[in-house]
């Protein structure tokens, strides 16, 4: 129960039946144009003080914490003992950087406040700072992208499609998307160079796969069907009253063993993905977003 003094309680699906992603729909409703910006931001640090609380956060923490510290295999990372930044063991600690995609409408969901929060906490555990933190939803109203900025996380203004190259080790939270954006951002960084740089926390692609038609989800969706065989997946604690919250998520990462029993082929020119053939995409494009 929420100590806000919010009582709300999650539907439960009949059994079988597929998790819905969120809403693609962008909202402009008055309600959320004029949110209380000290109201909303209590509200949110509130519920990431119920989160704290949670016996389930202990194993999204141990789960995070063990991914986050695991330094990518197919980087140097030694160096001297004695050099800023170094661990004691030698190791070069990179500072890593935060995505989030498809957050949601978070003043008026509870869901995405929950799923703000428990981002928020990921950030602590991992010790990334808030302004590396960039995060980007078509839903967002103006007033929940002042929210953010006041939580001192960075507001992209362009909507990326999930098409965001990993520079740098980074952490990926796409709570729930659809899968074409799944999809874009494996795209992106399709090289061995690139994918051990990613750490997702999202909804598992063995879940997709098993809900998906297989021809469909080699045709429209071939890097994640792909990826499949090559990634470890840590399925994450969900407790029953939160099960459209945080049901089927997990902690992605590629080893780069994996990566390397690919043959070379599998590397060379990825197309880009088009999804011609897809009726209900269940993310917004650039040049249909109003």
């Amino acid at each position: 129960m929420s100590k806000t003094g919010e009582e709300w309680q999650v539907a439960r699906r009949r059994k079988g039946a597929a998790r819905k992603t969120k809403s693609r729909q962008v909202s402009s409703t008055c309600s959320q144009e004029e949110l209380d910006l000290g109201k909303t931001v209590k509200r949110i640090r509130d519920t990431v003080s119920e989160l704290r609380c949670e016996e389930f956060w202990q194993g999204w923490k141990a789960a995070g914490s063990a991914a986050l510290s695991k330094p990518p295999e197919n980087r140097d990372t030694e160096g001297p003992a004695d050099q800023p930044g170094s661990s004691k063991d030698g190791r070069l600690c990179q500072q890593l950087e935060c995505v989030c995609y498809g957050l949601g409408s978070f003043s008026s969901c509870v869901s995405a406040r929950f799923q703000l929060a428990m981002l928020l906490l990921l950030l602590d555990a991992g010790q990334i700072p808030l302004k590396d933190c960039s995060v980007y939803d078509p839903a967002f109203s103006s007033g929940e992208r002042a929210v953010l900025r006041e939580l001192g996380l960075t507001v992209l203004t362009e909507n990326e499609e999930g098409k965001r190259l990993a520079t740098k080790p980074t952490l990926f939270y796409l709570m729930h998307c659809g899968k074409a954006l799944y999809n874009n951002l494996l795209w992106k960084n399709w090289s061995v160079q690139c994918l051990p740089l990613m750490i997702l926390i999202g909804n598992g692609f063995n879940g997709m796969m098993d809900r998906t038609v297989g021809r469909e989800f080699q045709r429209d969706y071939s890097y994640i069907a792909q990826a499949v065989s090559v990634c470890e997946e840590r399925r994450l604690p969900c407790p029953s009253r939160l099960i459209d919250v945080f049901s089927d998520t997990a902690v992605i990462t590629f080893p780069i063993g994996s990566l390397n029993r690919l043959p070379q082929s599998t590397w060379a020119e990825p197309p880009e993905p088009q999804y011609q053939h897809c009726s209900d995409l269940e993310i917004i494009q650039r040049e249909t977003q109003s």
